[in-house]
């Protein structure tokens, strides 16, 4: 079973249009959306669930006045300033660190974990798919990508599917970083400017610290061909496979607002043979990796 997650470095070069497209292309598939923090394939799969479940991570203090003294150690030692005059804790700001819980003589604060999203296994029309919803102002989105990966991983050995395509979240910090971790290898989708570049180098170096093999397309490339073949050049230079280039083509956002994918809206449109020859290259490659 391999695990390809496209990743982008930088939010808004296309990568779930990139995702949905592959889907239409791909067999024995389960999809994954690790963009707990935002995610949008959803509008594109038009997904039924099947099961919904909470997530829970993370642990707020409250304080029990029945059994509280007013002692002021749990006060004293708090960093975060979270516990007021009248002994009662501001959630907000409150880092879930657990001292005042270890510390009150009269263990009169408790400690109870939060609900902070839910996750979904769901059937759509190219296969199952396995999504999340982080709560609004919710942290650990690491932790909800680790999981939604691992009920992939569950729900495509449970099936007998050869492929987890995995749509994950842009940046490099930890929800990027829980998503690209013993994947069979990422593509890199990003655009012809100096940001797209720049977040481009800074993503390909963190899967080559986790040693994940690493492809790169530029998506809308004929918008500034000097970048694009800087891109290239630095892809070539550094290890990292390139795979190709996709013209700009407004059908991309046409099919979204359609809630299709690009080979269903129009498979003849200007960007349809590119990014049919990418998923071509990258599947010859994913038989190759180990």
């Amino acid at each position: 079973m391999k695990e390809l997650v496209v990743i982008s470095g930088k939010g808004g070069t296309g990568k779930t249009s990139l995702v949905s497209a592959f889907a239409a292309k791909a067999e024995n598939m389960v999809l994954c959306d690790a963009d707990v923090d935002a995610a949008d394939l959803f509008l594109v799969m038009d997904p039924a669930i099947v099961s919904e479940n909470d997530f829970w991570s993370g642990c707020t203090a409250v304080i029990n006045p029945d059994k509280c003294t007013q002692c002021d150690v749990c006060r004293d030692l708090c960093r975060f300033n979270a516990i007021d005059e009248t002994y009662t804790v501001d959630s907000i700001s409150c880092e879930g660190c657990g001292v005042c819980v270890y510390f009150c003589p009269e263990k009169a604060v408790d400690f109870p974990e939060n609900n902070c999203g839910n996750w979904f296994i769901s059937d759509t029309r190219f296969g199952p798919m396995v999504h999340a919803r982080l709560g609004v102002a919710e942290e650990n989105s690491g932790k909800l990508v680790s999981l939604v990966r691992q009920e992939a991983a569950k729900l495509a050995k449970s099936k007998g599917l050869d492929l987890i395509l995995t749509d994950g979240p842009p940046g490099v910090g930890c929800p990027v970083i829980a998503s690209i971790g013993n994947a069979s290898a990422v593509v890199i989708v990003t655009e012809p400017s100096m940001s797209g570049k720049h977040d481009m180098e800074r993503v390909g170096k963190l899967a080559a610290h986790f040693q994940v093999p690493a492809m790169v397309c530029i998506n809308k490339y004929d918008l500034n061909l000097d970048i694009s073949r800087e891109i290239e050049a630095y892809a070539e230079k550094n290890g990292l496979i390139f795979l190709g280039n996709i013209p700009f083509d407004p059908t991309f956002t046409k099919a979204m607002v359609q809630g299709r994918t690009l080979f269903e809206y129009q498979p003849d449109s200007p960007a349809g043979p590119a990014v049919n020859d990418l998923w071509k290259k990258i599947t010859e490659i994913l038989q190759s990796t180990n």
